[in-house]
């Protein structure tokens, strides 16, 4: 819900729409401190992508107390916002096998395994 609702205000500040979104950690950056990575595939674009990111990350440092603890303290950077083109995630959910039916796109993970299909499909 605190995902959702980030979302949702950014959307309102800064247009666009969005088709589906996925965040993942990633504990292990090459450079920098860890992030949550929040994969979206829009239908239409935000004015601002970067203000977009900024007003997300905002708002759940507003719903979630402990997030934004992570991120007053150091340990976590803010949201990084990597934008995927259509059809991203329907390819995704075809490589793990679970494209329809009521197979949906996690929103939310502890882990990298459905980022990385996200990211291989997004490369296709």
């Amino acid at each position: 819900a605190e995902v959702e609702g980030a979302l949702q205000d950014a959307l309102a500040a800064h247009g666009g729409a969005v088709a589906e979104f996925h965040v993942a950690p990633e504990v292990n950056p090459s450079e920098g401190l860890p992030y949550h990575e929040w994969f979206v595939e829009f239908t239409e674009m935000p004015k601002d992508t970067e203000a977009f990111a900024a007003s997300a990350n905002a708002g759940v440092v507003e719903r979630n107390p402990y997030y934004k603890d992570l991120i007053t303290g150091g340990i976590l950077r803010p949201v990084v916002l990597t934008q995927v083109k259509r059809g991203t995630f329907n390819g995704a959910m075809a490589s793990l096998g679970k494209l329809g039916g009521q197979n949906k796109p996690p929103r939310l993970a502890n882990g990298r395994d459905f980022a990385a299909a996200l990211e291989k499909s997004n490369n296709a």
